[in-house]
């Protein structure tokens, strides 16, 4: 049967938990996706408490991570999702991307309208990739790729 959260505090201490394991055992997170034949993007994101992992998934990261023995029950639960704190993120990283929409968002919506028409673009049939790739100009740089399935809208 499937169940819902309607709180993030269990969740909250099972992220946590896992990361201190995952930080213990020196995984990453590919290595803990790697037992999951899911991809390395759903499963970070399930971990820190954004989706639900189906249960064979779910059982597998608690074992590999020696979690509490209701760890894989809760992973398997459909989390309430939302912000993760009121307000202007403060981490730098996450407030990067808010800094991005903030500066690109108009920009993003104009172009996909352009293109697609009246519509969205969905973070449920959504896949999603980091990639690190070298800088002609010396460095690094990150390709972020956000691959969501156009939804258009249906007049009723």
């Amino acid at each position: 049967m499937t169940h819902a959260e309607f709180e993030t505090t269990v969740r909250e201490r099972l992220a946590v938990a896992a990361v201190e394991s995952k930080i213990r055992k020196d995984l990453t997170w590919q290595e803990i996706a790697d037992h999951t034949d899911l991809s390395v993007a759903f499963v970070t994101a399930a971990i820190l408490g954004r989706h639900p992992l189906p249960a064979s998934a779910a059982h597998a990261v608690a074992d590999l991570l020696e979690l509490e023995e209701d760890a894989a029950m809760w992973l398997q639960t459909i989390p309430l999702r939302g912000p993760l704190s009121g307000g202007i993120p403060t981490d730098p990283t996450i407030y990067r991307f808010h800094e991005m929409i903030q500066v690109y968002g108009t920009t993003l919506k104009a172009l996909i309208h352009e293109q697609f028409g009246d519509g969205i673009i969905s973070a449920i049939n959504f896949r999603l990739d980091v990639a690190k790739v070298a800088d002609p100009d010396g460095g690094e740089r990150a390709v972020i790729t956000l691959d969501g399935k156009y939804l258009p809208t249906k007049p009723f």
